[in-house]
């Protein structure tokens, strides 16, 4: 059985009947692993590609992703982006610092745009490489997450508190951005796109259904018309926002360490599939035999429904690789 079949039957039968998939964040580990700089990961999608095949066939994973950074979209913006050798690559200049550059703000064009379009060429080349074999992740930033990108976190929140107009013409824009994007990721070959929104754990129930939940539920549906599963990923502690997001139809959603995964069932039902959700800076500290324990603890707790094994959120550049073949490991033995 594939791995993209194996997704397929925890997806319809909630169980694989002993083995967990392993479907863990890798970025800058991944550029580390295979002996290249974040930047050529970042920049490169033939690079960013070679070391995700790499880290698949070396710790037995079951998806490959496009994820590097989340400035592609910032930079078809118009944003300057900085790469940092062995860092994550910076926005030189927020685009939108008035209400005005909000309404003159364009759409950019995917297929143009060089952060963009590298996304796009490493999707197909994935489809090259394995075929339909390994399910392939691609990445768009959630709504909020783009804007605070764009005009900056402490820009865009203030907008949000006092000028509710040109935030909600704001968020319109980058959501037909993200729409346009995801499209085009699944005509490339994605089975998956995660929608990246980390910066909602920092708002409350309120804020998130005035401004976000129904560009969420849009975002979502667009994505399943055109073909493809949602992945929904928010960093940090969502407990709040669980009820919010039950009925939005996420197929798969990333649960960070802070959240208990018990009461992320509850409100999310049994048909979701759950991600997560060890510490990474456990993962990254702690000696190999304490990482499978932990591994293997939630994949016996919790491998009866719809589950999958990962860190909370990417795995630090730093850990050892020993930890996630011992992940990789309590996975394959199952429950």
């Amino acid at each position: 059985m594939t791995r993209t079949q194996k997704l397929n039957r925890l997806r319809a039968e909630g169980t694989l009947h002993g083995e967990t998939l392993f479907m863990p964040i890798l970025m800058h580990f991944a550029a580390r692993a295979t002996g290249m700089t974040y930047a050529e990961f970042a920049r490169d999608h033939r690079a960013r590609v070679r070391a995700n095949i790499e880290c698949l066939e070396r710790f037995d994973l079951d998806c490959v992703t496009l994820m590097s950074d989340p400035y592609a979209e910032t930079s078809a913006f118009g944003a300057p982006i900085d790469y940092v050798p062995e860092g994550v690559p910076r926005c030189g200049r927020h685009v939108v610092t008035t209400r005005q550059d909000v309404h003159d703000l364009p759409i950019p064009d995917v297929f143009s745009a060089e952060r963009t379009r590298d996304r796009l060429d490493g999707a197909r080349l994935y489809r090259r490489e394995l075929g339909d074999a390994v399910p392939v992740i691609g990445w768009v930033e959630g709504p909020l997450a783009e804007a605070c990108d764009l005009a900056g976190m402490d820009g865009m929140f203030v907008m949000l508190m006092t000028d509710p107009d040109t935030s909600h013409v704001f968020l319109d824009k980058v959501l037909e951005f993200a729409e346009r994007f995801a499209t085009a990721q699944i005509e490339a070959g994605c089975d998956i796109i995660g929608i990246g929104d980390a910066v909602c754990s920092q708002i409350d129930p309120g804020t998130y259904g005035t401004f976000v939940k129904a560009r969420h539920r849009r975002l979502i549906d667009h994505i399943h018309a055109s073909g493809s599963l949602v992945k929904f990923h928010v960093c940090g502690d969502i407990t709040h926002l669980l009820p919010d997001l039950a009925g939005l139809g996420i197929d798969l959603i990333d649960l960070d360490w802070p959240v208990d995964i018990a009461a992320a069932r509850r409100a999310l039902g049994p048909d979701v599939v759950i991600t997560g959700n060890l510490d990474p800076s456990l993962v990254l500290a702690r000696d190999e035999d304490t990482v499978y324990a932990m591994a293997r603890d939630l994949v016996r707790e919790h491998a009866g429904g719809r589950y999958v094994l990962a860190a909370g959120c990417e795995i630090g550049v730093d850990t050892p690789p020993a930890n996630l073949l011992a992940m990789g490991r309590a996975a394959r033995e199952g429950a």
